[in-house]
């Protein structure tokens, strides 16, 4: 009975191993996929303000209307790094760890057969000690239920084995995959601002080099009927950087505005809670 007792511990301690996995793999999953919807959602809107830009330039004086054409497409660039973040985070992150909900679904139902065998277990041992106790000197139903218990007892060291090898793959393989899923999460962070940062610096020179004397000078003279005073300095290269990663080679501001992937987001979600992804009910890997 002590044996029994014995595994009925080693049972709850997966038991507890899988649990702790469908509930905090789900509230990963629910927060990282919440916080990717909230990253297009983001960038949907910087699409706008770079619209808003384009055609506000177009209204004002050459110098204003250089800087902030110029401004708008530093801009746009960094929507497109944005893009390519959601992309990634959709599939380095979000997507392995639904795979989970299946993970999880196979595991549960082995320690399932096993708790049945372990059921059988316990049954033949009872049945054994009725017997030892109410016919104590029938020793062949005795020896008949002494070989049951054997044979479930077999059984149940057998299944015991085999569940203890597959928790501790679960276990094993569940760690691996937070360390890679999180260190994929930064290593996208990271290079998203890291771009970000060298495309605002970019966006930021041009605002400071804008030259307000030059607009109001054009200004004045056009309200006393003087036009073509002189020419704005010309638009900067937007030809993007060798250096632009995930080939985002010949997009533009006016591309990355009309471009089609981001329709279907952009009226979706409003400012409710994202819920928590329940990782039990799912049946099948998603499809990549």
């Amino acid at each position: 009975m002590s044996i029994v007792l014995s595994r009925d511990s080693q049972v709850r301690v997966m038991e507890n191993t899988v649990t702790n996995a469908e509930k905090y793999f789900g509230q990963f999953c629910s927060l990282l996929a919440a916080y990717t919807r909230k990253t297009a959602r983001l960038r949907d809107k910087a699409d706008q303000l770079v619209k808003q830009l384009t055609d506000f330039a177009n209204t004002e004086n050459p110098e204003m209307r250089a800087t902030m054409r110029n401004f708008a497409e530093d801009l746009a660039k960094v929507q497109d790094y944005r893009q390519a973040e959601v992309e990634r985070l959709e599939t380095k992150v979000v997507s392995p760890l639904k795979l989970y909900g299946v993970h999880i679904k196979q595991t549960r139902a082995e320690i399932k057969k096993f708790k049945q065998v372990q059921k059988n277990e316990i049954k033949q041992l009872e049945k054994l000690e009725k017997l030892r106790q109410k016919s104590p000197s029938d020793r062949r139903m005795i020896s008949q239920a002494e070989t049951s218990v054997q044979r479930a007892s077999v059984d149940a060291s057998r299944t015991t084995h085999q569940l203890e090898e597959m928790i501790d793959t679960f276990q094993k393989q569940k760690l691996k995959d937070l360390q890679k899923i999180f260190s994929d999460f930064v290593t996208i962070e990271m290079v998203f601002h890291a771009k970000a940062v060298e495309v605002y610096s970019s966006a930021f020179q041009i605002l400071e080099s804008y030259d307000l004397e030059r607009d109001l000078e054009d200004f004045r003279a056009q309200m006393n009927g003087v036009y073509g005073h002189y020419d704005a300095r010309p638009l900067k290269d937007t030809m993007p950087s060798p250096a632009v990663p995930w080939a985002l080679t010949g997009q533009n501001a006016q591309t990355t505005i009309q471009n089609q992937r981001r329709d279907e987001e952009s009226t979706e979600h409003s400012a409710e809670e994202d819920p928590v992804e329940d990782l039990r009910g799912q049946g099948q890997a998603p499809q990549p």
